[in-house]
């Protein structure tokens, strides 16, 4: 689907859940309905969740819209992450649900408007953006993080992604993730995720090391070292049990431990 499909997706949808509850009538035309794109109902969803006492969600909102409409690919990615996380949440029945209601998604294109403020030097409303994110939603990415496309982050509840962080496209992540370093050390420290990786909830990886390409990380594993591609780790600290055994485990979204 492109993000024009998507979009006639989420605006047929609102139509349809209006009319079924009268009580978010006014809900849903104020957050999908009464805007003309993608990006214009993302940036108020974001502007309205983050403005403060100090700073109006208009100053926000402009800030947002500026970010999405920045370059073209922008708006696709976020298409693809709002796909990514309709096709492997099993609980998401509608491409409108994400948008409106999961903090993860939302976290996660806050971040994306972060990392464009972060890139263009004006880190300091970055700065504020990644604060508001992990005060509103409990998600903490520092926006020089490096985070791909098609990326779903379930639940998002605790996950914290650090500073050298990069994650590539195609990766399922779920609450209580933890991407850090290992000290106070400086420069490239923080873990980099390849395509298709899936971090199980509560995992926590450790210092610059890589999960390779369709690797599994088990809940609540401690990792410290490389992960091979297409493997499965566990435990504390965190060893090879076996395969990974699914070409794309953040597609499969499948939490089984198989040993072999």
């Amino acid at each position: 689907m492109t993000a024009d499909e998507v979009w006639q997706a989420i605006r047929e949808e609102t139509k349809r859940r209006a009319e079924a509850e009268p009580v978010l009538a006014s809900f849903f035309h104020t957050t999908v309905l009464e805007h003309d794109s993608f990006s214009s109902t993302l940036a108020n969803q974001l502007a309205n969740d983050l403005s403060n006492a100090s700073v109006q969600p208009m100053m926000l909102r402009s800030v947002m819209k500026e970010a999405i409409k920045s370059k073209a690919e922008m708006i696709t990615n976020i298409a693809e992450d709002l796909i990514a996380t309709k096709e492997r949440d099993p609980a998401c029945k509608y491409f409108s649900t994400p948008l409106l209601f999961y903090k993860g998604f939302k976290a996660l294109q806050a971040y994306k408007v972060s990392h464009w403020l972060w890139t263009n030097e004006r880190h300091t409303l970055a700065l504020f953006i990644q604060s508001r994110c992990s005060e509103v939603y409990g998600v903490d990415i520092h926006p020089a993080a490096q985070i791909g496309k098609g990326v779903m982050i379930d639940h998002g509840t605790g996950v914290v992604i650090g500073e050298t962080s990069v994650v590539d496209d195609n990766v399922s992540i779920f609450q209580g993730v933890t991407l850090g370093g290992t000290g106070k050390e400086t420069g490239d420290r923080h873990p980099k995720v390849k395509e298709g990786v899936l971090l199980s909830a509560a995992c926590t990886i450790l210092g610059n090391v890589e999960i390779g390409k369709n690797a599994k990380v088990g809940a609540g594993s401690v990792v410290l070292s490389d992960v091979k591609e297409g493997t499965t780790v566990v435990g504390v600290p965190a060893k090879e049990v076996g395969k990974s055994g699914k070409t794309s485990p953040a597609d499969e979204v499948d939490h089984n431990i198989y040993k072999n």
